[in-house]
């Protein structure tokens, strides 16, 4: 469908040969994911092997624009792909230190260091979120004395709200542009976006209303896009997460039902008043830190950091994941020791 919906060019151009090898490669690319992850969550590995190639791309993508080795010409002379190498190419080569400066940080064709410590920056404001929590005493009702803590996220959901949100965007863009390129003079259908087949970016209508700008001046220059865009995905994103705590099982009469199941108890409350007390928060979590998660892509995307604000924001949630598994296993070893 996507092949033949001109996501990768039309078939015309592309040729039908072409056409059958690239949906015999998604095909096989699909099936090696799906073997892969079914391996890691067997017991040959740990947490999700898809989860773990979201984070490799989204790694290797920030890694290669900083320090990619390749050369290209841009129309001013040959110059670096990676943002740090260019830099150091700039300083070298250009007598101008001022204007070497200005493009290591500043050159729009290609990944520069503002571009990079946007990336650092947002990195560090996920992490720094993570550790925001709330922790709720709790207590085991056949052991006396024995009390454990209950934490809630800000992050309570993790990275499913934004994982929710581009999923349906993208098949926004999937169904507009095969509707766009079948029916090029159809209303409704230009209503939901049009496209430019030889850059394949949205122009006009919804796809090109949920798509990010592209800098900070594309952000001035079109405000009533950038405000629909910041609207559209903090609420998207609050909304899923809110959704997701009632699909996943981890609402509040799930947790207190799991509690109940383990014999805990919230300290300092009955256990038929668990799920009052858990409804404080869980919803609250849920909404806000879905909230939070689609801001900070916001954020990510305005300020033109490497890969995309959904990118970073999935790969900071996985690794932190990993590290957290980590930890408790080191924790729970030295206590067995």
């Amino acid at each position: 469908m996507y092949v033949f919906a001109g996501m990768y060019g039309p078939v015309s151009t592309i040729g039908a040969g072409n056409a059958i090898l690239i949906i015999f490669q998604l095909f096989m690319a699909g099936l090696i994911i799906i073997t892969l992850d079914e391996l890691m969550t067997k017991g040959y590995g740990l947490g999700s092997g898809i989860s773990l190639f979201i984070a490799t791309n989204s790694c290797e993508n920030i890694i290669w624009k900083a320090f990619s080795p390749t050369t290209l010409n841009t129309g001013s002379g040959p110059e670096f792909e990676g943002a740090v190498v260019a830099f150091f190419h700039f300083i070298i080569t250009k007598s101008n230190k001022v204007s070497a400066l200005r493009s290591a940080f500043g050159r729009e064709n290609l990944p520069n260091l503002s571009q990079l410590l946007a990336t650092v920056l947002v990195f560090c404001l996920v992490v720094y979120f993570q550790g925001w929590r709330v922790d709720l005493q709790i207590k085991y009702q056949k052991y006396r004395g024995q009390q454990a803590s209950y934490p809630i996220k800000l992050f309570y959901t993790s990275n499913m709200p934004v994982i929710l949100q581009s999923a349906m965007v993208s098949n926004v863009y999937f169904l507009s542009n095969m509707l766009s390129t079948k029916y090029p003079a159809n209303v409704l259908f230009r209503l939901l976006g049009t496209w430019d087949q030889t850059t394949h970016k949205p122009t006009w209508g919804l796809a090109w209303l949920v798509t990010a700008p592209e800098s900070l001046w594309d952000c001035l220059v079109m405000p009533h896009k950038t405000i629909f865009y910041v609207v559209f995905t903090i609420l998207t994103c609050a909304w899923f997460s809110t959704l997701w705590i009632e699909i996943s099982g981890s609402s509040p009469k799930d947790v207190a039902r799991q509690l109940r199941d383990g014999g805990m108890v919230i300290k300092g409350h009955r256990d038929t008043s668990t799920v009052q007390h858990l409804q404080r928060y869980i919803p609250v979590a849920a909404g806000f830190g879905g909230a939070c998660i689609g801001a900070l892509t916001v954020i990510a995307d305005f300020l033109g950091a490497i890969g995309s604000g959904t990118g970073i924001l999935l790969a900071v949630t996985i690794i932190y994941q990993y590290y957290e598994m980590f930890t408790k296993e080191g924790a729970q070893n030295m206590m067995i020791e």
